[in-house]
């Protein structure tokens, strides 16, 4: 990001990073896919969650105001981080929380958050983890720069990310600025190793600061997809219709329609 223009009284603008990430598991029979959601609600609970949200908190160089984390049933977890930029916080510490209560209602727009959606059908084989995650701030501090770690903090076939910029602030002159940094795609803030792993297309809209990228995984492991199943077990007729399947799955979610 870049910090070099000079603002009148602070930064209004609004910086918004929403998207989902999906992982995609073959189980076949009832037992795998039960084990798989318990596997799911496991790995990924809200004290996990809440640790790569503290990390996404530290990375952008924000500061966590509260923590508000839930686990459900049957299945899921999410996690809210309410945050501030330095530039917020009260000048002096001894401010009462009377007198720090227009600083939390205007700090309202600057957030993590993370909610999970493990999910089967019992006629399907295929079981589908998703993933979706916002990091809202105001002021100077940058979503991106925590998109990359995001992004390998889960198993990510799928990716579809949005980022928008909302509102305005003004320079020293007066001038409205509805943008303060450079930006021609959220590729941009994805490194080149990550991004070789996957096939990628943009769809942007310049001139209103929207940005989406949509990200789909170039290799199929078999074994990484096979719940508690090793890849040898299998004749080869089956491992290439479970990778079809695999693959029609993911197809489907990054193009956003059923294939017929």
């Amino acid at each position: 990001m870049q910090n070099k223009i000079k603002l009148f009284a602070f930064n209004n603008l609004t910086k918004t990073l929403s998207f989902n990430i999906y992982d995609v598991c073959y189980a076949k029979s009832a037992r795998e896919q039960k084990d798989y959601i318990a596997y799911i609600d496991e790995q990924y609970n809200s004290e996990r969650l809440t640790k790569i949200l503290l990390t996404v908190t530290e990375m952008i160089g924000a500061n966590v105001l509260s923590i508000s984390k839930q686990d459900y049933e049957p299945q899921g977890a999410s996690v809210n981080l309410m945050i501030s930029d330095d530039s917020m916080k009260p000048a002096q510490p001894t401010f009462s929380t009377v007198a720090g209560d227009e600083i939390m209602a205007h700090l309202d727009k600057s957030h993590v958050t993370v909610h999970t959606y493990p999910e089967y059908h019992p006629d399907k084989a295929i079981s589908t983890f998703r993933v979706d995650i916002c990091v809202s701030t105001c002021g100077k501090i940058s979503p991106l720069n925590a998109l990359d770690f995001l992004i390998g903090s889960f198993d990510s076939d799928i990716i579809t990310a949005d980022y928008r910029v909302r509102g305005f602030t003004r320079d020293l002159d007066g001038k409205k600025l509805f943008i303060d940094h450079d930006i021609t795609s959220i590729q941009d803030y994805i490194d080149k190793k990550t991004l070789e792993r996957y096939d990628a297309i943009d769809v942007n809209v310049y001139q209103s600061n929207i940005f989406h990228t949509k990200l789909l995984i170039k290799e199929l492991d078999l074994q990484n997809y096979l719940f508690k199943t090793d890849v040898y077990e299998l004749d080869p007729k089956t491992r290439l219709n479970i990778s079809n399947s695999l693959r029609r799955e993911m197809i489907e979610i990054f193009s956003g329609q059923n294939i017929y």
